[in-house]
């Protein structure tokens, strides 16, 4: 299965404006150690033990394979990589070898210089052959790659089969119907939010301001401006921000949820519904809902319709301040490799980056149906711009969110004070 065309041309996009590095070269340092100890950062997950099961797995292998070496695996929180990953670039001493990032991360981590350009080892990697054409873009900036793609997700709605079945519900196919449903459900279960959202959840918060017709900014070229204040943003803002109530998902509780805590609540069964990842998927059949749900694609305003969703995924890349450059780029390739790339599929949900191992797991686990139904009906990326990392970082968008949630602005006040913002960082990135 390929990505959808709207992808490719936005990631094709990463390709054609993302910025090279302002000050210094992407090379690696002049040291390139056989043997010491290898550091790697990678994401925490919800319920990340079976991760952590398929990590163990590629570092005893390539342990084996060089046996003067040590690999220290360090899992951090997905909130806080902005900060942990800019103090390892102004700090190489206390830096990672390797590392995941989110493919928004990749243009922002390159013009800062702090990714290694493993272009001439991804070309002489036999498995790259295989791999997505657009996933391959995601790690590729200026016609050199910057790492090696390791999953692609999207979002979806999980559902409670049995809620469902017990009030007489439909999945709904539309967001006003999505809306109507989750306050059914609360009206009829008090102890449950209908649809769980978060304040702080952006990639789940994304749809509804793209399938209102509004987008995150316009421009072209590596030049762009927000489009936040627009009139089709702002109707997609006031349709996310109004699920914060009390009569689905109560504002004191919800707003400062991100998209890890709404997953979890869904999982724990306190809620009907949520907006929910392929990657999600393990931590959910851990929860009290195994056995208990389904998941549809997430509906758009016109009935029957998909809401565009955020074409996410992350990568495993190798800092250019490395000691262990070839060490380091081996052990990427591990733990990017089909033989991975596999086993997280079956052990988190993760959508495998080559095409003839997604291939395979969409046959072997009908869960994929929903995800590959969306990512095929057409998906959004974020501004390609090394601005965006600056963005994600300053909470630009969960700050909006959070303040027309909490009544202290407008829609269209907070709009406006968010697109400011934008536009500030998109000049100051150059």
């Amino acid at each position: 299965m390929k990505l959808s065309a709207p992808l490719a041309a936005l990631l094709t996009l990463v390709v054609a404006t993302a910025c090279a590095p302002q000050s210094s070269s992407n090379s690696a340092s002049d040291r390139d150690e056989k043997t010491g100890t290898l550091r790697v950062w990678l994401f925490q997950e919800v319920g990340n033990e079976p991760k952590k099961k398929a990590v163990d797995t590629v570092v005893a292998a390539f342990r084996k394979a060089h046996k003067d070496t040590k690999v220290d695996v360090e899992y951090i929180p997905v909130e806080t990589r902005a900060q942990r990953v800019k103090a390892a670039f102004n700090d190489p001493a206390s830096a990672p070898d390797v590392i995941e990032y989110g493919n928004t991360d990749t243009a922002g981590y390159v013009h800062d210089g702090g990714l290694l350009d493993v272009t001439r080892e991804f070309s002489a990697w036999s498995e790259a052959k295989n791999t997505d054409s657009t996933a391959r873009q995601s790690v590729t900036v200026a016609g050199k790659v910057y790492g090696a793609p390791f999953y692609v997700g999207v979002r979806a709605l999980y559902y409670r089969t049995d809620v469902f079945r017990e009030l007489g519900l439909k999945p709904p196919k539309s967001l006003a119907e999505l809306a109507t449903t989750a306050r059914t459900i609360r009206a009829a279960k008090p102890d449950l939010y209908g649809l769980v959202v978060g304040g702080a959840y952006t990639y789940g918060a994304m749809p509804f301001i793209w399938a209102n017709g509004g987008d995150l900014a316009t421009g072209k070229g590596g030049s762009y401006a927000s489009a936040l204040d627009s009139a089709a943003a702002r109707a997609g803002i006031k349709a996310y921000t109004s699920l914060f109530s009390d009569a689905n998902c109560p504002a004191a509780k919800c707003a400062g949820m991100g998209g890890n805590d709404t997953v979890t609540a869904f999982a724990a069964g306190k809620a009907g519904m949520a907006i929910g990842g392929d990657f999600s998927h393990a931590a959910v059949e851990a929860g009290k809902v195994k056995g208990k749900y389904a998941v549809v694609p997430l509906p758009g305003v016109a009935s029957g319709s998909i809401a565009p969703a955020f074409a996410g995924g992350n990568n495993i890349g190798v800092l250019k301040s490395t000691t262990h450059r070839t060490l380091a780029v081996d052990l990427m390739e591990r733990l990017a490799s089909k033989k991975t790339q596999a086993a997280l599929f079956d052990a988190m949900g993760f959508l495998p980056t080559f095409t003839d191992v997604r291939d395979q797991a969409a046959a072997r686990q009908p869960f994929v149906k929903p995800f590959v139904t969306t990512l095929a009906s057409g998906t959004k990326f974020v501004p390609a711009s090394p601005a965006w990392s600056q963005i994600d970082s300053s909470l630009v968008l969960p700050t909006m969110f959070q303040e027309v949630i909490s009544g202290k602005k407008s829609v269209d006040a907070a709009a406006k004070e968010a697109a400011a913002k934008m536009n500030d960082a998109f000049g100051s990135a150059g």
